[in-house]
């Protein structure tokens, strides 16, 4: 049975960015000799751009509700038929948070350069992006919650992450960066006995703690970091700045979801937005797309070595100056994905690129843009 990947487009740019990830899933699974198919929802979900030009805040909630439901609906419905993999462009961030927080989603990014090897875990499941939105006249009420239950889900989902990162060496550290003065005590205690459950040490700590302690020493080899999605929003690109090798517009990520109705279910997406002020221009940046179908295909559709053979073929389009006007190019997105796809070569070797995404280094390792 042919493999069936998801498909959520969002306004803005969202129809070239599928586009690009069609395309590029198509030549993979040609290039591999196999088939894969495409569900697409049929929905086009609203960027926040968009929902602003339709009307005021009643309407606008309104909007945002029913894109969360839709897109709620279909990533279940996607689980019940055992797809693996969903590739969304980006939708308005209250529409997505709604989705994440029922269906408890982590986010996952490896930051691995040199002598670095951090994965960063970011519970987007409880938490102060979450929740809803009461109106009143002039104010706005939104409220939220933490769970010890989800808070063990996250942990646990970290541990087997980083077990699967670093099979060999082991765990170096399991650092968590929370603002838990907020919560009485309660977030210390519900940690102390995760730690004792799972025989792990984990240190908790303030995030300007974790910043100071970064910025003093940098990571340890092989630290996971937990992090509430507040502090993790802010850091990650100073993570990549200060600790990668690319800028963080330059790369997907994914989002795992805890909930047992929706368990084994990834979603892949690029970072850099919806980008409505370039839509229709053909000039959004095709790459951190293209490593996410590539990633998709070597992992949910056994396109043995996809990663590898499209980093080389990042590298070679590249060096060749083949570039959108953001990386100093005067490309079009359509010529960069062209180019791409006219040196792209089939890739025996799965082992060449290392769970996670991690581009390769090398001239294209920091050419790279998404989300």
């Amino acid at each position: 049975m042919k493999p069936v990947i998801g498909l959520a487009v969002g306004r803005g740019t969202g129809s070239e960015v599928a586009a690009v990830f069609e395309r590029v899933l198509g030549a993979l699974a040609r290039a591999h000799a196999t088939d894969i198919a495409i569900e697409r929802s049929p929905r086009t979900y609203h960027s926040y751009v968009s929902l602003k030009s339709v009307g005021g805040i009643g309407r606008i909630r309104e909007l945002t509700q029913e894109d969360a439901r839709h897109y709620e609906e279909f990533c279940r419905t996607l689980a019940r038929r055992g797809t693996t993999a969903v590739f969304r462009t980006a939708i308005n961030a209250q529409s997505l948070y709604l989705v994440r927080q029922r269906l408890r989603a982590v986010k996952v990014d490896p930051i691995i350069a040199g002598e670095t090897s951090l994965l960063l875990v970011r519970d987007e499941a409880q938490g102060f992006y979450t929740g809803e939105n009461q109106h009143s006249p002039g104010l706005v009420t939104r409220t939220m919650a933490f769970s010890e239950e989800i808070t063990d889900e996250v942990i646990a989902f970290a541990l087997r992450r980083a077990r699967q990162q670093w099979p060999r060496e082991g765990i170096g550290q399991v650092v968590m960066a929370y603002k838990f003065h907020l919560l009485d005590g309660a977030l210390d205690e519900w940690v102390a006995r995760a730690s004792a459950r799972h025989g792990v040490d984990i240190a908790l700590f303030q995030p300007d703690t974790v910043n100071r302690n970064l910025i003093a020493s940098g990571p340890r080899p092989r630290t996971v970091v937990i992090a509430g999605n507040e502090w993790a929003d802010i850091m990650h690109v100073v993570l990549l700045d200060r600790f990668g090798s690319e800028r963080q517009e330059n790369r997907y990520t994914e989002n795992v979801h805890l909930h047992p109705d929706v368990a084994g279910l990834v979603e892949y997406q690029t970072v850099h937005g919806s980008a409505d002020d370039i839509e229709g221009r053909d000039t959004v940046n095709p790459l951190a797309t293209v490593r996410a179908a590539a990633a998709i295909a070597e992992r949910h559709a056994g396109c043995a070595g996809a990663v590898a053979a499209t980093e080389r073929a990042i590298r070679r389009t590249a060096e060749r100056g083949v570039l959108t006007p953001d990386l100093g190019g005067d490309h079009s997105t359509t010529a960069v994905v062209d180019a791409l796809l006219d040196v792209l070569e089939p890739c025996d070797d799965a082992s060449a690129a290392p769970y996670g995404g991690r581009p390769a280094e090398g001239p294209g390792a920091a050419l790279v843009a998404g989300s």
